[in-house]
């Protein structure tokens, strides 16, 4: 019901149908008669073979007001046709929603981009960009929610369900009361008044509904209630009346205000507009959060974004109000921003500006530390479709409440759904890169494999051509990540994870050996590549600078779990040759030792043997002159290895 959305009455005149003209056409158009109107400027358009822009907008618009998708998007794409990108901001809002209303999501996406490029608006590009990746990401993934029509709803518009105490409080247009002949020329509906319903809390059903505050009952709107915590102060939109009789402006609106008031033995007293109603510009849609001490409202009032905002007054104890405050542009748009909830931290509202589905969608926005609100998302399908959606309300423990919405299949207009939420399922990103441990280049093509702690596989990927790599891994997990390509040493990190969807963990990156840098080949035979290893003279105590060396064996050793070796070490030929002999053999198997204190297996290493000076690599033998560098060749350790 798009006059309760854009918080407006107007006063209807009647204007003779038969035999219609331009001239009426457009005059019911002026009295906001939609439903008629639509219907004169059908009759009028088989014969004008070029209409001008305004009647295809007042076409279009008739249309669009009484949410005919179909035939709303038929004249704006006329119109589109004849403007071009010359099209006002609100009306290409209202034709992308037209679009989407068939969805025609395509066309709308590029409408839409042609507009963003058209205005160069660079928060505007980013906030489509954004919205538009959160929601196609939500369409892959299972919802949250399950809705069910109500057998409350009627062939009229029922919506904007409410608690109040352990019932329910609903708008609705049912013809039940004594004015229930009068319509309102918008949609020819009845007006609406609120009723109270028993909840049913096995199955969110409602029954047995009534009038609610019977005095408060008259003969235009009376809607979208909220109570505190008490149920004994209510405030709620009306149409703003004085002596009976409809305040207007000059363009014959007639606006909406907020009434409060007591709730005393079922009944209403101490009424009173709130101090920020005008007669100038609507407020509505009030919502108490729930400590009362917020409340959040919808209005058109001047200094606004769009054609409707939100905005919010602080209420003391004393029940003293602040001046409104909008809410601002991460919130509101050109469009309309409608029906505010507020709970548990987490703004609810609905909104033909941000990007969506169609219509009114539901979007939820999180309340910060620093005093703002987070980016709008989209609650995606099924508590939004898209026609209009709204009036969403959620219980304390975030696992029931209802919404309204006049998307096929329902019973009426408006109608009320019930839903129920699940749990969400939390996870987090993981991402980074591997490179190439000796030239730092990224390495494609390697499998990341992310483990819990019982070695179950949580995810596993490859890197991109980029070297990159994302997995998604359960909240509240400390996760084992693995890096492996073959012909590379593999590269292992811990990652914990949060206990709330926390966005991304960046940068667990791993680096990864070619085999080929960590050994040499001489003689078809592999060796692991190091430096000479020294020892202190006479003694084969491992020193320092053979620790830095042997770290080079058991790094190759940690990477490539298969590999095994055979220790050799070698002496020059100066000295005894049974002394260097039992120098040599202490020495490879004090270089084993140590190794396998560094957790490789003893398994692993087949032999340590030392030589002595029985394999010179060179001529420096017994009584041979030779340099020091020369007689340094000779005294090594080979770490050779004979299996891969």
């Amino acid at each position: 019901m798009k006059n309760i959305y854009i918080l407006s009455l107007v006063l209807s005149f009647t204007v003779s149908f038969a035999q219609t003209n331009l001239k009426k056409a457009d005059a019911l158009f002026r009295n906001y008669s939609y439903v008629d109107a639509s219907k004169a400027y059908e009759e009028i358009l088989q014969n004008i073979k070029k209409p001008s822009a305004q009647t295809l907008k007042n076409t279009a618009d008739s249309y669009y007001f009484i949410s005919d998708a179909r035939n709303a998007l038929k004249y704006y794409k006329k119109l589109y046709e004849v403007q071009g990108n010359n099209l006002t901001d609100i009306y290409y809002l209202r034709y992308i929603q037209s679009l989407k209303g068939v969805m025609d999501y395509d066309e709308a996406n590029k409408v839409i981009k042609e507009y963003l490029e058209k205005k160069g608006d660079k928060n505007e590009i980013n906030r489509y960009t954004a919205q538009k990746k959160q929601l196609d990401s939500l369409s892959k993934t299972k919802s949250l929610y399950n809705v069910k029509n109500l057998d409350i709803n009627t062939s009229k518009s029922d919506f904007g369900a409410t608690n109040f105490q352990d019932k329910i409080v609903f708008t609705s247009a049912r013809d039940t009361t004594k004015f229930s002949e009068k319509l309102y020329t918008w949609n020819n509906q009845p007006f609406l008044n609120l009723y109270v319903a028993e909840r049913n809390p096995a199955d969110g059903s409602l029954f047995n509904e009534k009038l609610f505050l019977a005095n408060v009952m008259s003969k235009y709107h009376e809607a979208t209630a909220t109570f505190d915590s008490s149920g004994k102060t209510i405030y709620y939109s009306t149409n703003i009346v004085k002596k009976n009789k409809l305040v207007v402006d000059e363009n014959k609106i007639n606006n909406f205000q907020i009434i409060k008031g007591q709730i005393v033995d079922n009944k209403l007293e101490n009424s009173e507009s709130v101090f920020f109603d005008s007669n100038d510009y609507s407020v509505g849609h009030p919502s108490l959060s729930e400590d009362g001490e917020w409340l959040f409202f919808a209005s058109d009032m001047p200094g606004g974004y769009g054609e409707t905002d939100l905005y919010y007054v602080k209420i003391a104890a004393d029940g003293t109000m602040s001046s409104p405050v909008n809410l601002g542009p991460k919130i509101n748009t050109l469009g309309n921003e409608v029906f505010p909830f507020f709970r548990n931290g987490t703004l609810y509202f609905s909104s033909d500006g941000h990007y969506g589905i169609g219509d009114l969608d539901v979007y939820e926005s999180i309340f910060l530390a620093d005093g703002t609100f987070s980016v709008p998302r989209n609650l995606g399908a099924p508590i939004n479709s898209n026609k209009d959606d709204f009036s969403f309300i959620i219980d304390k423990t975030d696992s029931f409440g209802y919404v309204s919405s006049n998307r096929e299949g329902g019973k009426g207009d408006d109608d009320i759904y019930s839903f129920t939420k699940g749990k969400p399922v939390c996870n987090q990103n993981i991402s980074g890169i591997a490179v190439d441990r000796k030239t730092k280049l990224p390495l494609t093509d390697v499998v990341i494999m992310a483990y819990n702690s019982y070695s179950d596989v949580l995810a596993e990927t490859k890197t991109n051509y980029e070297g990159k790599y994302a997995v998604v891994v359960p909240c509240g997990k400390s996760v084992k990540m693995i890096a492996a390509k073959p012909n590379y040493s593999s590269d292992d990190k811990t990652v914990e994870t949060g206990t709330e969807n926390e966005g991304e963990i960046k940068n667990i990156n791993f680096e990864l050996s070619n085999y080929d840098d960590l050994v040499v080949k001489k003689k078809g035979v592999e060796k692991v590549d190091v430096n000479p290893i020294y020892f202190d003279y006479d003694k084969y105590d491992i020193t320092p600078p053979a620790i830095e060396e042997l770290s080079k064996v058991v790094f190759i050793m940690r990477k490539f779990p298969n590999i095994r070796i055979k220790i050799e070490s070698h002496t020059d030929s100066r000295g005894k040759d049974a002394y260097n002999l039992k120098l040599s053999d202490n020495r490879a198997k004090s270089t084993r030792d140590y190794i396998v204190s560094q957790d490789i297996d003893a398994s692993r290493i087949e032999s340590a043997i030392g030589y002595g000076e029985s394999k010179l690599v060179n001529k420096c033998k017994n009584g041979v002159k030779c340099t020091e560098e020369e007689h340094l060749l000779n005294r090594r350790s080979d770490f050779i290895i004979i299996q891969k």
